[in-house]
């Protein structure tokens, strides 16, 4: 199993729309508000690398997103 803590920046004022939307996919296991460069921080883990490439672009196409940083664990 692949373990990934994706981190997001969100458009002002859909923090919280954008944190709801992450939190209920599936691969996500915990998500939450942050302070500074990202504003959620969430950790999602996949049965392998596509998957969670698949996962990331799911993430960046969430309205209200303006870029990710997925940061895979080795």
């Amino acid at each position: 199993m692949i373990q990934a803590c994706i981190l997001i920046e969100a458009q002002p004022g859909k923090v919280q729309t954008v944190l709801d939307r992450v939190k209920k996919i599936e691969s996500v296991r915990k998500a939450f508000m942050a302070f500074g460069r990202f504003d959620i921080v969430a950790f999602a883990e996949a049965p392998d690398y596509e998957t969670m490439r698949k996962l990331s672009l799911a993430v960046n196409a969430i309205e209200g997103v303006e870029q990710t940083e997925t940061v895979v664990e080795a």
